[in-house]
């Protein structure tokens, strides 16, 4: 049955719009009822990509707004919803990027997911005060939202509700709300024992209130103007995405009680200085992806696992420290860090994944601990040409060879000689060292070892030659210092 504005449909005497005329007219009214039958639904789509269309008044029989049923109506400045509509469907008004105000009447229970999405002229949405569910990224990508007022009666907020909105500076909660809570404008469970969301526009540091001890995953997601957060002792785990694109942030403080980093929890932040707490038992999927800006980072001896590409592209990272604790880095996990010359892997690690240092063109040493782990041959490969990696495994390891992930092996066996070398020569007191041609050995001193303190001396490369061995004199020129010294040997 067609009528001149609509196409629509009848069911058990209700009427359904399912499509609209284009030439009928750039305002629309949809009356309470027509050809004597009620329209109670605006179906899927019936209005999408409606591109003239610039105002719609919604008769009061109707209860339901179809998926996507205004989405794409870009031209659409005005809305006015009769009270008898309970529900906004998904993209119900999704990219409409003229709409400039919203009134969500008391008879609406449920918005769904991405209901006003991209909708980037929207600055002031009142919810009614029955709505019960937000639905998942009911707001995301409305950039000139400044303020939200969640009713009492909403009890369901989804992921992302409102994220990518960079004019949000203040979430407030009805105090009367048994589920939720704010302060400070960022969203929390009612016991502020959940940091929800955090408003896009807040900017500056932040300090995680006392009283969280869960991040949810998209907390922090693409607020661009935080420069850097605090995360205390009471926090205990970090959720997929929390921080992703937080492209100003430049430190983390992770408390020390945090077991788990979700993944992507800091994906493509700038992140200059991040702390790992020491209860970290888990580093997820990608978590640090992309933070060009990392130069150092210390992995505690908490954590057992590290994710999937947990340190990918991170282009500036030249010194990382993994915990006695990891016992398994997933593929990828260091891939594309090309500042990255040495690593050493500790002597838990059972699993070296897929192209683990892939495409690390500076990387020329990589330390083993313990035993071969199994070799898929790639862990040390990449597109440039003559890999200049070293592995290094010591005497009495199991299960090398000649070569590991595509590069070839050699034992890191320093050994001080107590020969006519060792003593005090030129008023100095040293040794010779040997040991496998070329190895870079540093050397370092404390002068107690029942509270050792160990401090740099010197770093001596062995490429003079004795036969096959390499060898260098080491000299102590503060040996004079103290009553005592003593010594030892790391890798770089």
């Amino acid at each position: 049955m067609v009528q001149a504005q609509f196409t629509f449909t009848v069911n058990n005497g209700a009427i359904t719009i399912t499509g609209y005329n284009t030439a009928a007219g750039l305002n629309v009214i949809i009356p309470a009822v027509t050809n004597g039958y009620p329209i109670t639904s605006i179906g899927d789509y019936a209005f999408y990509n409606s591109t003239s269309l610039k105002t719609v008044i919604i008769g009061t029989n109707v209860t339901n707004i179809g998926q996507g049923a205004f989405e794409d109506c870009s031209s659409l400045t005005s809305v006015i919803l009769g009270n008898s509509v309970a529900g906004i469907g998904g993209e119900a008004f999704g990219s409409c990027t003229s709409l400039t105000n919203m009134t969500i009447p008391n008879s609406v229970s449920d918005i769904e997911w991405n209901a006003f999405y991209y909708c980037t002229s929207l600055t002031n949405v009142i919810i009614g005060d029955s709505v019960t569910n937000i639905g998942s990224e009911a707001f995301m990508d409305c950039i000139g939202l400044m303020n939200v007022t969640i009713p009492a009666e909403v009890t369901s907020i989804g992921d992302s509700a409102f994220v990518d909105c960079p004019s949000l500076t203040n979430i407030t909660v009805n105090a009367a709300n048994p589920a939720y809570s704010s302060s400070g404008g960022v969203l929390f469970d009612n016991a502020q024992a959940i940091l929800i969301e955090f408003p896009s526009g807040l900017s500056g540091a932040y300090t995680i209130p006392n009283s969280v001890t869960n991040i949810e995953d998209y907390a922090f997601e693409n607020c661009s103007y935080i420069t850097s957060v605090t995360i205390p002792a009471s926090v205990i785990n970090i959720g997929n995405q929390a921080f992703t694109g937080c492209n100003s942030l430049t430190n983390a403080i992770i408390g020390n009680n945090v077991t788990s980093i979700g993944a992507l929890a800091f994906d493509a932040c700038p992140l200059t200085t991040v702390i790992i707490g020491n209860s970290v038992t888990s580093i997820g999927d990608w978590a640090f992806q992309d933070c060009s800006s990392l130069t150092s980072v210390t992995i505690p001896n908490s954590v057992t696992s590290i994710g999937y590409g947990a340190f990918s592209g991170c282009s500036s990272l030249t010194s990382v420290i993994i915990g006695n604790g990891v016992t398994s880095i997933l593929d990828f996990a260091f891939e594309y860090c090309s500042s990255l010359t040495s690593v050493t892997i500790p002597n838990g690690v059972a699993n070296i994944g897929y192209q683990e240092f892939y495409d690390c063109p500076a990387l020329m040493s990589a330390y083993f601990l313990g035993d071969a782990p199994p070799d898929d041959g790639t862990a040390f490969t990449g597109d440039f040409q003559n890999d200049p990696a070293t592995v290094y495994y010591l005497s009495g390891a199991n299960g090398w060879g000649s070569s590991f992930g595509g590069v070839p092996t050699e034992l890191w066996n320093p050994q001080a000689q107590y020969d006519a070398s060792f003593g005090i020569q030129t008023n100095q007191f040293g040794f010779n060292i040997t040991g496998s041609s070329n190895l870079v050995i540093v050397v370092e001193v404390c002068t107690n070892l029942a509270s050792p303190v160990w401090s740099l001396v010197s770093t001596n490369t062995l490429d003079n030659f004795v036969g096959t061995n390499g060898t260098s004199y080491f000299s102590d020129p503060q040996w004079t210092n103290s009553s005592q010294r003593f010594y030892r040997f790391c890798s770089p």
